[in-house]
């Protein structure tokens, strides 16, 4: 009974182990390959999988997730002969697990040797300053390169890139000089054009105001012209009035006799302040004849009358 319950236990144990190596669960995004007798034999794909204990074997497990592949740091020679260490990352995803397993014997190795010799391929074409604004260019040469050759392996190359541009300490201080000349040189020009357009806009100004101060005055000019032509026309209007009511007032009775009165009285009072200039008296010639005076001053009132009829 002993010997029997030992071989139960035995076969139990084997049984276990059995269903062990009979039953494999592969996880999401993973892919085993399966080798019968030292031959492939199949991939197995996420989820519950059966195999054959003992004479099918999982050789190889693969990750199909992207990967991120860290390239070691490495000093390229540029085109213009000058060292720059250049660091990078690579991206890649397995899409083959049977040409990963069988196609090299260290992809990952394989992947990096081939991105560091293409780096320095690419980095020797072009010149120092121009490795630092074509980064995307770099980059995208890498991955075609890499892609081509990583198809025979199972790996797709996603993308590649720079993390970091490190030239020799030397050309980074003639590098840090260069870009602080030509700071200087900007704030310079900045300067210039500034007082540049300082002085034309105090000329412009200038200009607008000799013009605006120019417009015055002649509007001016024509304000004053206006008005002395007003007030000449309001004078040769006030004086033709005038001239107008006098010659109807002559016209009226009684109005003769008061002209020759006015005439007298102004003839007079002319007389008495010319009577007197320097010290000597102006004594007319006709003093005597004063009716005669005042008949040739009617006269003249009478032909202003007729020019006043005229104007009315």
């Amino acid at each position: 009974m002993e010997n029997f319950g030992s071989f139960a236990l035995i076969l139990f144990i084997l049984a276990i182990v059995f269903v062990f190596k009979t039953v494999n669960v592969v996880p999401q995004q993973h892919a085993w390959v399966v080798e019968r007798l030292g031959k492939y034999h199949s991939t197995l794909g996420p989820g519950l999988n059966i195999v054959i204990p003992f004479i099918d074997r999982v050789a190889y497990k693969h990750i199909l997730k992207e990967i991120p592949l860290d390239v070691p740091p490495q000093v390229c020679i540029t085109k213009d002969n000058t060292q720059l260490q250049v660091d990078g990352i690579l991206y890649f995803q397995i899409t083959d697990a049977m040409r990963a397993s069988y196609g090299s014997s260290n992809y990952i190795a394989a992947i990096t040797q081939l991105a560091q010799t293409t780096l320095r391929s690419v980095i020797g074409k072009m010149e120092l300053d121009k490795t630092f604004e074509e980064r995307d260019h770099i980059n995208t040469s890498i991955v075609n390169a890499i892609d081509e050759s990583a198809a025979n392996w199972g790996v797709k190359v996603l993308r590649y890139e720079i993390k970091d541009l490190t030239p020799p300490k030397e050309i980074l201080h003639a590098m840090q000089a260069q870009i602080t000349a030509e700071r200087e040189k900007r704030a310079l020009i900045a300067a210039s054009e500034g007082r540049k357009q300082e002085q034309i806009n105090i000329a412009t100004g200038e200009r607008e105001a000799q013009i605006a101060k120019s417009e015055g005055e002649m509007q001016a000019s024509i304000n004053r012209a206006q008005g002395q032509a007003a007030a000449i026309l309001a004078i040769a209007e006030a004086s033709a009035e005038a001239l107008r009511k006098t010659a109807s007032a002559i016209r009226e009775p009684g109005g003769a006799d008061a002209v020759n009165l006015k005439v007298a009285e102004q003839y007079v009072a002319a007389f008495s302040n010319l009577a007197k200039t320097n010290n000597s008296i102006i004594v007319p010639a006709n003093l005597s004849d004063i009716s005669g005076l005042i008949a040739g001053a009617m006269q003249v009132v009478k032909s202003q009358g007729g020019v006043a009829a005229q104007l009315k």
